[in-house]
This record gives C-alpha cells, sequence and structure tokens, in this order.
C-alpha cells in the first residue's frame, strides 16, 4: 500500500496527543504514502452541538502538523458548503489524487455506527480499506454489520495503537473546570488555547 493515501476526519476541537498518536500509528502500520486531516466544519451528527469556531481549530490543526512532513490539512470539507458526508469527501479526494488507493480512518465506534451514516454501503465501496482504530468501549459485531455493508469484513484493517483515553470533550471539559490540561496537547496547541482563551467558562 505504498502509494495509499490515509483519510483522518474530525472537528479536531481541539486537536490532542491521541489524534497524533493514532494518525502516527496507523500511518505507519498501513504503509501510507501520506495522511489527510479532514477538517470538518460542522459535521451532521454534531449539529445540535456547540463547536469552536472554524479558523481557531483551522490553526491549531495546522499547528499539530507542523512538524509532520507526510501529514497534510486537506480543505475537501472546508471548502464546501454542507451537509459534509464522508462519501462525497472521499470522492472529491479521489479526484483530486487519481489512481490512488484512499484508505479511511475510522474508529470502532464510528465503525459501529457506521449502517447509520450517509450511503455506508458506498463509502465502503469507494475506498480500498477501512483503517480501524480500536478505542475503549468500541465493542461491535462485525458479523452482524457485514450482514447490512455486504463485503465489509474484507475492507477492514486494523490498527494496533494504544488504547488512549484521551478525547477532545475531556480536553474542554477540564479548561472549563480550572483543571491541568497541558499534558494532552502539543506546545503550540497548548499555547494558541491560552493565548485566545479557548474553552474557558463565560
Amino acid at each position: 500500500m505504498s502509494a495509499a493515501i490515509g483519510i483522518f476526519g474530525g472537528t479536531f476541537d481541539p486537536p490532542h496527543l491521541g489524534h497524533l498518536i493514532l494518525a502516527a500509528e496507523a500511518f505507519d502500520q498501513l504503509g501510507l504514502r501520506r495522511l489527510l486531516w479532514v477538517l470538518t466544519p460542522l459535521p451532521p451528527h454534531k449539529q445540535d452541538q456547540a463547536i469552536t469556531p472554524l479558523e481557531h481549530r483551522l490553526v491549531m490543526t495546522q499547528l499539530m502538523l507542523g512538524d509532520y512532513p507526510h501529514f497534510e490539512l486537506s480543505r475537501a470539507e472546508i471548502d464546501r458548503p454542507g451537509p459534509h458526508y464522508m462519501l462525497d469527501t472521499v470522492n472529491i479526494i479521489r479526484a483530486q489524487n487519481p489512481g490512488a488507493d484512499l484508505v479511511l480512518l475510522i474508529g470502532g465506534d464510528s465503525l459501529r455506527d457506521l449502517p447509520a451514516w450517509h450511503r455506508p454501503a458506498d463509502l465502503a465501496a469507494a475506498c480500498q480499506y477501512l483503517g480501524v482504530m480500536r478505542r475503549p468501549d468500541d465493542a461491535f459485531d462485525l458479523t452482524s454489520l457485514e450482514k447490512i455493508i455486504p463485503g465489509l469484513g474484507q475492507k477492514v484493517k486494523y490498527v494496533d495503537a494504544p488504547r488512549l483515553e484521551i478525547a477532545s470533550r475531556d480536553i474542554r471539559r477540564r479548561i472549563a473546570e480550572g483543571h491541568a490540561f497541558r499534558h494532552y496537547l502539543l506546545p503550540p496547541v497548548y499555547d494558541y488555547i491560552q493565548e485566545h482563551g479557548l474553552y474557558r467558562q463565560g
């Protein structure tokens, strides 16, 4: 899979060391040539949640990727109106990279919920593989999922990464409640959050 391009989507609110470690393990284990971080302005499943303005998340993600030459920020969702469905994003990235194998990186929880995604069978067919990064409490039954999305099992490749219990929502909570959070972030991202007073109550 030396020509493969990984697609790693998220709101990255904020991007943290857990994201970075999972992405690095996927890049290495799946033999990717590049890994695109797809920053989502407003994912369809989070429309009822408060999300930090895109301009802040964009800068934080760029700061996160600064020292990693094989990691790139993708504007596939930033530069088009929503709703942003991953199938459309994959097709845009395919058009931008003709001939490349595309590997969609998702968590085990997303694999479990895949039948509820927009046109999940077409999404699986559009990808060479689904790189599944296991997380705590992400139990799923691949046999049952394959009954809904035929051939899914052949598409799944597991990424053996540390099961890190780091989540952006927990970091936001820690900041809002005045708890320590610096150790979850790269220094430039921490500095940016401090400089702009992000995630503070009030």
